[in-house]
């Protein structure tokens, strides 16, 4: 075995985000409290008794900002309140008072990337090229032959520029055209997003997930995006066609962030500051900054990425943490609102391994609403479909409405959720995969998610303590995680076959993801059946 990264020094004391587990929530689609179909606040309050039983220690809340709700939230027409569909800025209030009171953090969506173009201060900017706030926005003369000003491309489909005939301008869109991005070069813009982050923190927000943050700073002379050489024509994502170095992750961003981490760290050091990065490794890890003053963590989305396949993850875990800057705290995902739940990714059997793995990596987890169950992507009918991505790009497999699907609580006609028809159909597996259904059963995925929280809350090297990858081959991934005098060692099984691990020592298996296997002696060589995972508190 090759040693040993570091973990949270054991004379330090962790910061809870470093030893806790990240809980995510799409509002609509977590509890319906008030029988119009749609998740809310107060369904949130409701279930936080869950949230405590399931040994969760943060829950990262997405957007429920007064919207258009083009993009669901995600165009905002107002920062500092809470849409009427999700209730009211004292149900807010609630959720933080009675999430603290259980001992659970609360993390907001914060979108600096864009607004709606119903926010006020888009309104007024639309309103003439010598409006006040005209420069809140990117506005430019069309290119010198006519049409947009360079080739920018739409994430959701098109030019990223739309024409206004009222100031015969463009203005950009990274999304939607309802999407307006905001001028972060303008420091007026800066300060009014900053004076955002405090009014959530001054109510009690525990963090921010910051949204889009490698796209907010742009190339400041426009060049056009260059060609992405490996792009194949006609492939499911046209936005791949271009390589985004002048529409995205620019050199002056790191110092928007750092600024913006002044903010949060004036509130003390127990405020968190996330970046969602899609980018290759190398970059991500930049989004630390300088000397660390950058996110506390970004995004780390390889496991929803690769190839389910042990060898692969096994050298990217390797170099995701030799490219760490000295002191960076790693975190690791499985699924989110944007991509395939990973029981339908990896299948049902390697969902439990990948929970396991997900829950003993050295880094903070965040595990999605639902996926503690096994829920999987929901067949969505063409007369259901919500996403603005599918119906710009229909039939090309884009749409996010698969996986946002409410949560299944029990197995009633609305599976607890709603009371009466939800804004998305649920799966037909509800009535066998909810929670009532496997919070008794021994062998159920909720119960193994239990058991993996408890585990790490009550093992400090499985939450805080060093990583070492051990050396396996075929199917099988291994590391061990120590601090102090205790060493675990978890041997994951990524095929369906059997396989085995030599272990140059001995110990007990603490924890299975397949029934009866704890309390097995290990002595040398580890036996690992197909789809298990297995973790070994070494003698």
């Amino acid at each position: 075995m090759t040693e040993v990264v570091e973990g949270v020094p054991e004379a330090g004391e962790p910061r809870w985000w470093q030893s806790g587990v990240i809980y995510q929530i799409y509002p609509r689609s977590f509890q319906d409290s008030n029988g119009d179909g749609v998740g809310d606040l107060p369904g949130i309050l409701r279930r936080l008794d869950y949230l405590k039983w399931l040994g969760a220690d943060a829950v990262w809340i997405s957007p429920f900002y007064p919207s258009p709700m083009r993009d669901f939230g995600y165009d905002v027409t107002d920062h500092e309140a809470v849409d009427k569909v999700f209730g009211s800025i004292v149900d807010f209030d609630a959720v933080v008072r009675e999430a603290h009171a259980r001992g659970i953090r609360v993390i907001l969506d914060f979108i600096p990337n864009h607004t709606s173009n119903r926010h006020p201060w888009f309104l007024e900017s639309r309103l003439s090229r010598e409006a006040p706030r005209r420069d809140w926005y990117i506005w430019r003369d069309p290119a010198p032959g006519g049409g947009p000003p360079n080739n920018w491309r739409s994430a959701f489909g098109g030019s990223a520029w739309e024409w206004d005939s009222h100031t015969r301008q463009y203005y950009l869109h990274t999304f939607l055209r309802e999407q307006p991005v905001l001028n972060w070069r303008n420091p007026a813009v800066e300060r009014a997003m900053h004076h955002v982050v405090r009014f959530w923190l001054d109510r009690g927000a525990d963090g921010l997930r910051v949204d889009a943050v490698q796209k907010v700073i742009k190339d400041h002379l426009f060049r056009d995006d260059p060609a992405n050489p490996k792009y194949v024509e006609g492939s499911h994502d046209p936005y791949d066609a271009l390589l985004h170095e002048h529409s995205s992750d620019q050199p002056e961003i790191h110092e928007v962030i750092e600024r913006m981490r002044g903010v949060v760290d004036g509130y003390g050091g127990d405020r968190v500051m996330i970046g969602e990065i899609y980018n290759e490794v190398e970059r991500i890890v930049t989004y630390y900054g300088r000397d660390g003053r950058g996110v506390h963590f970004p995004y780390n989305f390889q496991l929803i990425k690769l190839p389910w396949d042990a060898r692969v993850i096994d050298a990217a875990i390797r170099r995701y943490e030799s490219l760490l800057p000295p002191g960076a705290w790693p975190n690791w995902v499985l699924g989110n609102h944007d991509r395939a739940r990973v029981a339908s990714r990896v299948g049902p059997a390697q969902a439990r391994v990948a929970a396991m793995l997900l829950l003993t990596l050295r880094g903070t987890p965040t595990i999605y609403y639902g996926d503690e169950l096994g829920m999987r992507n929901v067949d969505i009918p063409p007369e259901r479909v919500q996403d603005p991505w599918e119906k710009n790009l229909p039939g090309r497999g884009l749409g996010r409405d698969p996986v946002r699907t409410p949560m299944q609580w029990d197995g009633s006609r609305n599976a607890g959720f709603s009371d009466v028809e939800p804004w998305l159909p649920f799966s037909p597996d509800c009535s066998r995969v909810n929670v009532r259904a496997q919070e008794r059963d021994p062998a159920s995925m909720l119960t193994l998610h239990r058991a993996l929280l408890a585990l790490r809350r009550r093992e400090p090297a499985l939450s805080i303590g060093y990583w070492a990858p051990a050396e396996a081959e075929g199917s099988v991934l291994a590391f061990t995680r120590s601090h102090g005098g205790t060493r675990f060692l978890v041997a994951l099984n990524l095929g369906s076959e059997p396989a085995s691990l030599r272990v140059g020592g001995s110990g007990t298996v603490e924890l299975g993801t397949l029934p009866g296997s704890e309390g097995q002696p290990v002595d040398r060589t580890l036996r690992l059946r197909g789809d298990e995972g297995l973790i070994v508190r070494l003698a």
